[in-house]
């Protein structure tokens, strides 16, 4: 069962959700070495639960990570997922759309990168890109080559309202087939985004990491903090929540989104195949000739 400091956490739908009512700090009550000893045994609970998952191939896990820059997807994604057996995790980074991927539907790439059953699938961003950067920057839905958007005027409210019911009913579809969703923004605060990419400057290894396009992003922060909330008001459901993990603490993040993948995957009561006679036999028959070896 959910711990409570984590149940928090969650969005279902079933209210108004408001970004200042979430804290960027919160760690339940955790300090930073009670939570690395929760994490690993949460990340060996995790090992074991994907090996159920993988071997009975009922369900997929599509686990999906939005942010702001710097709040620490990457790092959430090395540290929690460290422990998986890599057969049946696969992560995907999306970047802009190509050319190709422009000349289908919004989904379609995300589509084709979903997991197969008994397959955790991670999407660093996701299809949520089409309603928070492009509703940043409605110059980019013109890409899109659709009919009767030839100008950025004509991007109504309709046209939004629709890609929403297009994720949530995209997300319904995929619950149904037997995929499980889970939706994590790591909340981070613009003073702590801030400290971060000071690092990032400072630290010649981590220069990489730094674009000159992060600070024009930077600048766009309460327009991104208004999309990021009508995206999870419009697409949080009891099937598909979203879970808002307070990130200016990486190590409680971590521990939060660990927790929270390790209680959905208990959920499914997992259990490992159970042989038909016949092949019960076929073992049984396996095992005398070896033996007799």
């Amino acid at each position: 069962m959910m711990k409570n400091e984590f149940k928090g956490l969650i969005v279902q739908g079933d209210k108004k959700f408001s970004l200042k009512n979430h804290k960027t700090d919160f760690t339940g009550g955790y300090n930073k070495e009670k939570a690395k000893d929760a994490l690993v045994n949460s990340k060996i609970s995790l090992s074991h639960l994907q090996e159920k998952l993988y071997a009975s191939a009922k369900h997929a896990v599509l686990i999906i990570f939005q942010a702001m820059d710097a709040a620490g997807k990457d790092s959430a994604i090395e540290h929690v997922m460290s422990g998986l057996n890599p057969q049946g995790c696969q992560v995907y980074s999306f970047k802009t759309p190509t050319q190709k991927e422009y000349e289908h539907d919004f989904l379609w790439r995300h589509y084709k990168a979903l997991p197969e059953r008994g397959r955790i699938g991670i999407h660093n961003r996701s299809h949520y890109e089409n309603v928070l950067v492009c509703k940043v920057h409605p110059e980019y839905i013109l890409n899109e080559n659709i009919p009767g958007l030839s100008d950025v005027k004509k991007i109504s409210k309709n046209f939004w309202q629709q890609r929403y019911k297009s994720i949530k009913n995209f997300e319904e579809h995929l619950s149904a087939n037997g995929t499980v969703v889970l939706k994590f923004f790591l909340n981070v605060s613009r003073d702590e985004q801030k400290k971060r990419f000071l690092e990032r400057i400072d630290d010649p290894t981590k220069n990489w990491k730094f674009s000159s396009g992060d600070i024009e992003e930077r600048a766009l922060w309460d327009q991104y903090m208004n999309a990021y909330e009508r995206a999870i008001n419009e697409t949080s459901t009891p099937e598909s929540p979203w879970h808002i993990i307070p990130a200016d603490k990486k190590w409680f993040a971590r521990l939060a989104i660990s927790e929270i993948i390790e209680d959905k995957l208990k959920s499914l009561d997992l259990k490992f195949p159970v042989l038909g006679e016949a092949e019960d036999a076929k073992l049984g028959e396996a095992k005398r000739i070896l033996l007799s070896e």
